[in-house]
This record gives C-alpha cells, structure tokens and sequence, in this order.
C-alpha cells in the first residue's frame, strides 16, 4: 500500500532502532585488527574441516597469512570476548597460520591486475607497509617499483624478528606474491645515497616512503659508549644475517620490556652466551612483550629484572664489566608524565655486554623536505598520511604503525589517498577514517547461555634446552584434532538474539536495522511484516536493548487499517473483520452493563 500514512512516532522508534541495533555490529576480533579480518568467519569455516574457505576469507585481506600466523601481536586475541571474561582467548593467529600452512598454494593466489593507467609509484622499503601499499596499487593498474636498501624482502620484520619464531622460507614464498603481480624491486638501492629523494619524486607520479625505522636507539647511561654497548636494531640485525655476533660477550645484560627485547635475550643464548639478563623500569606483571614471549623467555632460562632500571654502565679499560641497577619505584609523575623515581635500593650485575632493546628511530631519507618529530617519525595528516610535500605520502613505522598488522593497514590508508590523487579527488572524498585501522566494537552483548571457561590450546613447542641452542622453529604448531578443538572455543560473537527467537522477522530481512532502514528509506513496509508478528514480545524479551518491535508493528497496523477504510490491508481477512464486528456487538460482548437507577 503506497498512501499510509505512517505515525511520527513510529518512525522515531524506527529510527531508534536503526542506530542502535547491534544486528550488523562486528564482533570486537574482527573491529581490533586494522586490516579487519572477518576473524568469526575463517574460525568457524576452520572448526568445520573448510579449510580452503577459510584461506580464502584470510588471503582476501592478508597476504601473509604464515607470517602473520607466527608473529602477529594479535590485537584480536586481546580483544576477544574469551580474553576479556576468562583471560584465555581463542588462539586466533595459530588458526590463521595452520589453514595458510595446509593450503596456501601460489597457483592460487588472485593474479588480476587492472588496464595499465599510465601511472608510476615508487615505494620505499619492502616490509609490511610497503609491500601492502605496492600490492593495491599494482591491483590497480599502476606501475609500481619498490626500493629496498636490504638486499631481502621483509624490512624490519626480516632483519628484527629472529628466525626461530619466523622461519626464512617463509617470508620468501609470501612475498613472492610481489613478484608474480608484476611489482618490480630494486634492492640494495638506498633513497638518500645511490638516489636523490627529489630524483626520486621527479621520476615518478606519487611515493610513499615506508622505509622503517632502522636506526637504533642508546640511553646515554653513564658507561653508554664503551666497548660491549649496542642497539637491538644492530644486534638482531647482524644475528639476522649470519647467525652470529662476534662483538658479543658470554654474560649479556638486555635492556628493555617488550617483544624486540625477548628477541635479543632469546637470541643471545643461540649464538652462545653463558648467561642472559634482562631489567625494564616496567615490573613482570606489566611488561609490554607478549605473554607467549615472555613465558618462552622464561622456559629458556633468561634471569628477569623487571621493575629494576640501569642507572650506570660498569668498565674498565673502556670495556664493559657490569651493569649498576636500581629499584623502580614509578615511572609516570602524577600528571602522567616519564618520570622514572627509585628507592635506594640497588643491584649490580656482571656482564660484558649490554643490548638496548629501548626504541627505534626513523633515518631521514629525504634531505630535509619533510619535517619529523619524536622518534624521527615523520609529520603527515594521521587521515590521509599526506606529507607536506605533494604526492608523498608515508607509512609504517616511519609514521607510527608499531606491529606488522598495523604497518600493513597504513599502506592500505596511503594507496587509498593516491588513488584519490590520481582522480583528481579530495584525499578525503567518501572515506570512514575510523574503519580505516581499528575502532571499537559497536556489539555489546551478554554472553551466550552456558558459556563455560575453557582452557586456550597451545601449539607444539620444541624442548626449552634444546630450542634455545639452534635458529630452528621453535613453535610447530596445532594438529588438526587440536585445530578443531580451538576452534570450538569461539562464541560466534553476534546480536542476533531477536531473529533466532523469531521465525517471521527473518522472512523479511537479516535483523531489525535491516527491516527498519528500508522502512524508514522507502516509507513504506510490506503489510506481511506487521501482520505476521503474533505480539509474543520473545524478540524484546531477548533484545539486550529492549528495543519494542511488538509495538512498532502493532502501530503499524493501525496505520494500515485507517489508510484502508478501517479494513485489514492483507487479503483474505474478511473474517477476521467480521469477527471483530461481532465482537464489539452488544449481543456478544461479556462485559458487565450497570443500569442507573431512576
């Protein structure tokens, strides 16, 4: 019926529901992950034994799904709703890896490329950022050449993670995806030195520079500059390449909290030292590193002293022969500003070797034509990742993407903005900025009935002793039994609470928002939707808001009776209009007459 005339108060409620129905919400796994990888999906189609969906749903976002599935700090698994009630969430990146590990062929991978545009994008450094930025704008039909200072794919994430935890063969078949979309890249090429930034801008239509942050950082200590002192970019880099570290003593003091720190410690006892330190201002319980991290760091014997800080190197004759810790007291003021105090309680160590696994600095690859700021990182609009400089845009760790997956989301923000530049539209043309990199999960939902504590799965690991005396892998992964037993654990997170009590609403649409917004779109409803609800009110009973569709449907049908000369709208209910003829009459009604008296 096209001329009912619906209530104003009707589509107030309608709109209500429209903006706050959960029914199309993302779960908070799928909202953590900038790349927003439809974890729910390739979890459950995993636990069903479809592996090779579930590769697909992941490769659909991620090309680096084995990479990914060994390294990734998994912003999902924090966010997980197993993680937030029981503290033990669904081993989302060992899914991700095992599914990739059994079907990832490179016959399979999605080979399309647009018609050339003419176009040509010059990338800066091959890790994760650059490498996702090269693959889209590829997709797209532009010219696309990276230049990588190394002479190996990865960036920071070949020469910084240990090879234990990433094996190389790894990154190699991932990355050969580059190569197979006709990406072209120029190692041991350096932007700055074998070719001018402005060369470089001259030669090419845009650039995102996506170059890391290389350089390693030193607390100038007391004793910082002798013989025995290095950065962990210098250290696990060289540990990277050969398998060694000649410089390094036998009694190794690591300096720093998070997970470059373990790598450091960990790879310090598989080039042979005797004894491995660590000391953080931050105490055990709240050490930045992975909890997986820590605990392997553990099994392999490395002595912690988290919540101790160095306050001086030891040496004699410009070597090092000790470190001077002190008892961390604090480490933010009370404006939360860093402001490490300590008691006077201290503690020396012997060591001939100290690693500061405390910080990375971008190196300025573009002779000062962009500015920077803290850490070296440079200035750009946090939407666009626009420079100054026209056509130029950054990604990754030289803007601010701590974690791989962030790295990867950024070159995924900065191939978005030039193919805005190269229609000649506003870089923020059509662009939902927050779901450009992670945002908060709309779904609040109370868990589902019956829902039990079990215990997180864990992959195979090989022998701490054994482990830590050779590069060999050190996590074998999940069994296929164990895949789907974890699998298992995954609560499905959705709010579609209403349409599971409701055979009729699911007739018409997915969830309210969705019957709602073409209601309040369309002006307009089919009669069917209003007629059909039997006004048991189960759909508000289960609505953790409450949301009243009875009585939104119910108004609707007396919208539908006055716009139909006091008739129902659906064919076939005469009878009904009879019944209800009969049953306003005197003859039949049951209810009590009381006669005045005279």
């Amino acid at each position: 019926m096209s001329n009912v005339i619906f209530s104003q108060k009707l589509y107030d409620t309608a709109q209500m529901v429209v903006d706050g129905c959960m029914g199309d919400a993302d779960p908070a796994c799928q909202t953590a992950c900038p790349m927003h990888t439809d974890v729910k999906q390739y979890v459950r189609l995993t636990g069903e034994g479809n592996y090779q969906e579930a590769l697909d749903l992941i490769r659909g976002k991620l090309f680096l799904p084995q990479t990914l599935g060994r390294i990734c700090a998994h912003p999902c698994e924090a966010a997980c709703r197993r993680n937030t009630e029981f503290n033990q969430p669904i081993s989302v990146a060992g899914i991700k890896r095992f599914v990739a590990e059994k079907m990832d062929k490179q016959s399979n991978w999605d080979l399309t490329v647009a018609n050339d545009s003419g176009k040509k994008i010059a990338i800066v450094g091959a890790g994760p950022a650059g490498a996702q930025a090269a693959i889209e704008l590829r997709r797209s039909g532009h010219q696309v050449t990276i230049y990588e200072k190394l002479n190996v794919y990865g960036g920071m994430m070949r020469v910084g993670i240990p090879e234990y935890r990433l094996p190389r063969d790894v990154i190699d078949f991932e990355y050969g995806y580059l190569d197979m979309l006709g990406i072209e890249t120029k190692f041991g090429v350096e932007i700055g030195k074998d070719i001018s930034f402005n060369e470089l801008r001259l030669s090419h239509d845009a650039i995102v520079l996506a170059h890391g942050a290389h350089v390693g950082s030193i607390i100038p200590l007391p004793g910082h500059k002798a013989q025995g002192v290095f950065s962990a970019v210098e250290y696990l880099k060289e540990v990277s390449e050969t398998r060694d570290f000649p410089r390094a003593g036998k009694r190794i003091m690591v300096i720093g909290g998070g997970d470059v720190a373990m790598d450091c410690a960990r790879s310090s006892w598989r080039i042979g030292a005797d004894e491995v330190h660590q000391c953080s201002l931050e105490e055990m319980a709240k050490l930045p590193a992975s909890q997986i991290e820590i605990d392997e760091s553990l099994e392999e014997g490395v002595l912690f002293n988290a919540g101790w800080g160095p306050i001086s190197i030891q040496e004699t004759d410009g070597k090092v022969t000790g470190i001077v810790l002190k008892k961390v007291i604090s480490i933010f003021d009370e404006n939360g500003n860093f402001a490490p105090s300590y008691s006077d309680e201290t503690r020396t160590i012997a060591v001939d070797t100290v690693i500061f696994a405390t910080g990375q600095v971008v190196a300025d690859i573009t002779d000062g034509a962009l500015e920077q700021t803290r850490g070296g990182r440079y200035v750009v609009d946090k939407d666009t990742l626009a420079s100054s400089v026209d056509g130029v845009y950054v990604a990754g760790d030289a803007c601010g993407g701590n974690i791989v997956v962030e790295a990867m989301a950024l070159g995924h923000k900065a191939a978005l903005s030039i193919e805005r530049q190269f229609a000649k539209r506003p870089l923020t043309e059509n662009r939902d900025f927050e779901k450009e990199y992670n945002y908060p999960s709309r779904l609040d939902i109370p868990l589902p009935k019956g829902t039990t504590d079990t215990p997180r799965l864990h992959g195979q690991l090989r022998d701490a002793e054994e482990r830590k005396q050779d590069f060999k892998q050190v996590d074998l992964g999940f069994s296929e039994e164990q895949i789907k037993q974890e699998a298992s654990r995954c609560l499905q997170c959705t709010c579609k609470l209403c349409m599971n009590e409701c055979v009729m609403m699911n007739d018409f649409g997915d969830c309210p928002k969705t019957l709602f917004s073409d209601f309040i779109n369309n002006k307009a409803m089919d009669p069917l939707l209003a007629y059909s609800c039997n006004a048991c009110d189960q759909c508000t009973i289960v609505c953790p808001k409450d949301y009243p569709m009875k009585e939104m449907f119910l108004s609707a049908r007396v919208d539908f009776v006055n716009a139909n000369g006091g008739n129902s709208p659906i064919p076939g209910h005469k009878a009904i209009n009879m019944h209800q003829k009969l049953g306003f009459s005197k003859f039949f009604t049951m209810a009590k007459r009381t006669v005045a008296s005279k």
